[in-house]
């Protein structure tokens, strides 16, 4: 969407008091304080979309990953780090932190990590599977638990908002939306 489609959208949005919705892009990463927006990121397919939310700090982050690993491409990882779990959940919550939130007060929830193909066993690659594995490990590590997920799946894709007023994340997949 362009940058002035964008501010209609912000604007009819804030016209009905609603949030200001901030698109986050594949590969992409954006961190906020502004209580009146809502993050959100579409088609999460094998992707993954990583929401955190500090509510004492009333932070919060969102992140679509493609791939569980940089070290494929030091450089595209280089370029853009949101790209990959290793380091674009690093860089999500440096981010947070640099707005006041802290480790021990986020909330963190997950969605995407779809097989691609009719059937688990024809995903060749497994890279949605992949994605949620390096995830976990990543924050089992930290000392991060995960603390809501709508992973897996065959050929699902879904659409993530997180609200930054309440830390409320919501999925929407085939048409319903739920909370997560």
């Amino acid at each position: 969407m362009s940058a002035s489609a964008l501010s209609i959208v912000d604007a009819l949005a804030q016209a009905r008091g609603r949030a200001s919705d901030r698109v986050v892009g594949v590969a992409d990463v954006r961190v906020s304080n502004d209580t009146g927006e809502r993050l959100i990121t579409y088609a999460l397919g094998s992707c993954l979309g990583i929401a955190v939310h500090d509510p004492v700090a009333r932070v919060g982050g969102l992140l679509h990953v493609m791939l569980p690993t940089g070290s494929i491409d030091p450089a595209k990882m280089q370029a853009k780090p949101a790209m990959f779990v290793d380091s674009g959940v690093p860089l999500l919550f440096k981010e947070c932190y640099r707005l006041g939130a802290t480790k021990e007060r986020m909330i963190v929830k997950v969605a995407g990590g779809a097989h691609a193909g009719a059937r688990e066993e024809d995903d060749r690659f497994q890279i949605g599977k992949r994605n949620v594995l390096a995830l976990r490990k990543l924050l089992w590590k930290n000392g991060v638990m995960i603390h809501a997920q709508d992973t897996g799946g065959v050929q699902t894709s879904r659409t993530m908002w997180l609200d930054l007023a309440t830390g409320a994340v919501t999925l929407k997949v085939n048409g319903v939306e739920s909370p997560l």
